[in-house]
């Protein structure tokens, strides 16, 4: 049996995998989860794809619908809220996915939800009743939910009991 440079390459029971369009790789991607414009052409270009052809996919698939920055960004609002996190830190990472103001504006106006009770929420889940906490557990509640990305009134209630 005689060895050829091709047969040593392939491993048994594998097709030879062809080389994807861009749009056929951006389609990928937008199957398993909503990118935002900048973050898709960014990871098409950072696989080796040429930036004019990525941007005439990611134009495409806009205008078709299947990538749409207002669904990415309300889609990572819901994702964020859920995960315990408030509207600064959320208007901040829409902001570095290269979004405008008015679409991070229309993202958070888009969630229904009290700012102040999920607040009130993670201080329950994770220190307890805020009636029981000292002053010391209060700051360091209250120094949590800002890193956390909650505004200063959200903390302030969330962080008093209702007895002061």
């Amino acid at each position: 049996m005689e060895d050829t440079p091709a047969n040593e390459d392939r491993v048994p029971g594998r097709r030879k995998t062809k080389e994807l369009s861009a749009t056929q790789r951006a389609l990928g991607l937008l199957t398993r989860r909503e990118h935002s414009r900048k973050e898709l052409t960014r990871k098409l270009t950072s696989r080796g794809m040429d930036a004019a052809e990525v941007d005439a996919a990611v134009a495409t698939l806009a205008r078709d619908g299947w990538q749409d920055d207002v669904r990415f960004a309300e889609s990572l609002v819901r994702a964020r809220v859920s995960g315990g996190y408030g509207p600064m830190r959320i208007r901040a990472e829409l902001a570095t996915h290269g979004l405008d103001r008015e679409a991070i504006a229309t993202a958070l106006d888009s969630f229904h939800g009290d700012w102040a009770e999920i607040a009130s929420d993670l201080v329950r889940r994770r220190y307890g009743p805020v009636a029981a906490l000292d002053l010391a557990q209060r700051r360091k509640a209250a120094d949590f939910l800002i890193r956390r990305g909650f505004d200063s009134a959200s903390v302030r209630g969330s962080t008093r009991s209702e007895v002061e």
